[in-house]
């Protein structure tokens, strides 16, 4: 059986996808057969977005406004999944990342708001998609964090500590909830060309005196493979953590890097 059969039917939440890494997983689902939620904070980007996939797939989407580092926005973003499509499969917990920057540069009020972004949003997401999820005799979730939850990127210090709160958050859960039938896995994107990746490269290389060329070729020679991912390579590995070709795989965390990560845990 392909993937394909195994995903096809399934409703999939996915959050901030209207482009990067949350387009890329949410257009492989619908090519595996998922009909999809998507959302994202700009409205026009996330209609443009669930039309693409529409267009490419013939699958089903519901399009809409969600701000994960907002409550009630996400409580919004599940009430109308359920309403439309009348229960939840799998769920992609994903949210844009905080600034680049170093420890003095940021106040409390950075770290109020990256906690709501990248912390809280998992906690309530998640929070929200149990019951439906119970109730179908399981399902599946990933959180998109970042390989720095394994080793710490100098200029991420908000997302260093924030992703890493998720990553025990999921591990804690996956044993939780493995007796309901619901899988929770962490997946860590590597150097993934995306407009994030490329506005993180701009403000090293202008930090650091050089060109973006030459900051681009110093990471990518360290990059095993030699080159960025893409999303497409990284939306077939969500894809097939939500389907039931992983069924016993959870609590673990996953990187989608090149070779690029050194640890051996």
């Amino acid at each position: 059986m392909c993937i394909r059969d195994r995903l096809k039917g399934k409703i999939a939440m996915v959050a901030a996808s209207s482009k990067g890494i949350g387009f890329g997983i949410a257009l492989e689902l619908a090519k595996e057969g998922a009909k999809l939620s998507i959302g994202s904070r700009t409205e026009l980007d996330i209609l443009e977005a669930g039309k693409q996939i529409e267009n490419e797939t013939g699958t089903e989407v519901l399009a809409s406004v969600l701000d994960s580092s907002d409550a009630n926005s996400i409580k919004n973003w599940i009430d109308l999944s359920l309403d439309y499509f009348g229960g939840i499969d799998c769920l992609v917990v994903n949210a844009g990342g905080p600034p680049p920057g170093v420890f003095e540069n940021f106040s409390d009020n950075d770290w109020q708001s990256t906690f709501d972004l990248n912390l809280m949003s998992a906690v309530r997401m998640i929070r929200g998609v149990i019951p439906t999820m119970r109730q179908g005799g399981g399902g599946s979730i990933i959180t998109i964090t970042s390989s720095s939850v394994k080793e710490p990127i100098d200029i991420l210090i908000l997302s260093n500590v924030m992703r890493s709160g998720t990553t025990s958050l999921v591990k804690s859960l996956s044993k939780q909830l493995a007796s309901d039938g619901i899988r929770l896995n962490n997946l860590m994107p590597g150097k993934i060309d995306t407009e994030r990746l490329r506005n993180n490269d701009e403000f090293i290389a202008k930090k650091n005196g050089i060109s973006l060329e030459e900051h681009k070729f110093k990471i990518t020679s360290n990059i095993p493979i030699k080159r960025y991912g893409t999303i497409e390579e990284f939306g077939k590995m969500g894809a097939f953590l939500l389907s039931e070709a992983s069924s016993y795989i959870t609590g673990s965390t996953i990187a989608v890097d090149g070779g690029l990560i050194k640890t051996v845990w």
